[in-house]
């Protein structure tokens, strides 16, 4: 389904990502530059009293941006205009990601037209890990 046909309240083809790995970890620092311990060393991880290593929540929020892009992919001009994005819950090495959404609201205009995306991203306990709203924009004709 293209998201210029998609209705309020429909929801939104899933975007599942493989189990964290800590070589993905280490692949975000240093990308980032974030060389936190606790995101990368289980020991460290375990000396500030967690279990694990936790992925930086950064991670999950950038599988949201994958997601809404996932949304938009068939519609070659469309634009993502505004994403908001809200860093809910621990995201855990080993954890899988499924993030899903739906279609929150839809604004008809003169040459486009906005859509309003509402997504999150849950661990394979089904537990929110990160929220975000987006709005597409996606000229007609």
């Amino acid at each position: 389904m293209r998201i210029s046909e998609s209705t309020i309240g429909q929801t939104l083809s899933p975007l599942v990502k493989p189990p964290i790995a800590q070589e993905q970890l280490q692949r975000y620092a240093a990308a980032s530059g974030d060389y936190n311990p606790i995101h990368l060393d289980p020991a460290a991880a375990r000396s500030v009293g967690l279990d694990g290593v936790i992925a930086h929540g950064m991670l999950s929020m950038a599988f949201l941006g994958q997601f809404v892009n996932q949304q938009i992919s068939d519609e070659p001009r469309a634009r993502v205009e505004r994403i908001k994005v809200r860093y809910a819950g621990m995201v855990r090495l080993g954890d899988t990601l499924t993030c899903e959404g739906k279609v929150t609201g839809r604004a008809e205009g003169a040459t486009e037209t906005a859509i309003t995306l509402e997504c999150w991203a849950q661990n394979q306990r089904g537990e929110p890990v990160t929220t975000a709203e987006a709005v597409v924009y996606v000229p007609r004709g």
